[in-house]
């Protein structure tokens, strides 16, 4: 069975929804990082970079949140990808790691950079209620936890962005979504 190594509070419980929707059985291992279990030789084996998520998959072990997600769609998703939709799916991922994580949660660059970052994500919600289309994928769990969290932690003000506002609340009422980012577990 798949472990998913994680924290209170990590960005584990984005690879627990993505997890959720796919139906993969998984033990989820919480680690205890106030006591450093992320730091201990145990964990270092498989990340040895001493953070959180991580999972082990019979004997292969990945760390990184977005390579995770990467290759859950590829492993378990409902169909083989074309080269151009793992492109796509990468793509969205990195963004979401990179470009509107730090947009949306590092301060000093949220008044520049959520409209520039929201203001295209909302065209694309108001042609279409997913990411890269009508089907939720890997895309809308990587755009759809930074966003989803937003109301959780942040409380901005977002009635700028209606269409993004609408596609938070679709995403947040999805049952692994709630099982797994509402929990924060």
């Amino acid at each position: 069975m798949l472990k998913l190594y994680g924290g209170a509070f990590s960005r584990a419980s984005l690879i627990k929804w993505y997890l959720e929707e796919l139906n993969i059985p998984y033990e989820f291992v919480l680690l205890d990082m106030q006591a450093g279990e992320h730091r201990q030789p145990e964990f270092l084996k498989i990340n040895p970079i001493g953070k959180v998520p991580a999972i082990v998959d019979g004997d292969f072990q990945l760390w990184e949140s977005g390579a995770i997600l990467l290759y859950l769609t590829e492993k378990y998703g409902q169909k083989p990808l074309t080269t151009e939709e793992r492109a796509i799916f990468t793509q969205w991922v990195l963004f979401a790691n990179s470009t509107l994580a730090t947009g949306i949660f590092v301060e000093s660059n949220r008044e520049r950079e959520m409209p520039r970052l929201l203001t295209p994500l909302n065209e694309i919600f108001d042609r279409q209620p997913f990411i890269t289309g009508n089907e939720f994928t890997v895309a809308d769990v990587a755009v759809g936890s930074i966003l989803g969290y937003i109301p959780i932690m942040l409380k901005l003000d977002l009635s700028a962005y209606p269409a993004v506002v609408k596609y938070i609340q679709q995403i947040s009422e999805r049952p692994a979504f709630q099982k797994s980012i509402a929990n924060r577990g």
